[in-house]
């Protein structure tokens, strides 16, 4: 069993490092670019990004109930 404090399951520093670097790129204003920047540039590409999502669908053990958390009964990303 590890001795480090610092490191594994309940990694305290690296979640608030997470934390505020992504408040920091929220607050920036370059979400809505980011967005534009990541989507599919044409057919194809759109394809394959929908069979690289079902394939990690297919892997996962079930979809996080939190996710439907004031979404009217839909996941978030199909409002």
């Amino acid at each position: 069993m590890a001795t480090d404090k610092e490191h594994g399951e309940g990694n305290y520093k690296a979640s608030r490092d997470y934390n505020e670097r992504t408040k920091r790129f929220v607050d920036s204003g370059k979400v809505d670019e980011a967005a534009q920047d990541a989507a599919p540039h044409d057919a194809q590409e759109a394809a394959e990004m929908q069979q690289a999502e079902e394939v990690g669908r297919s892997h996962a053990k079930g979809e996080d109930p939190a996710l439907r958390k004031g979404q009217g009964g839909k996941p978030q990303g199909q409002r």
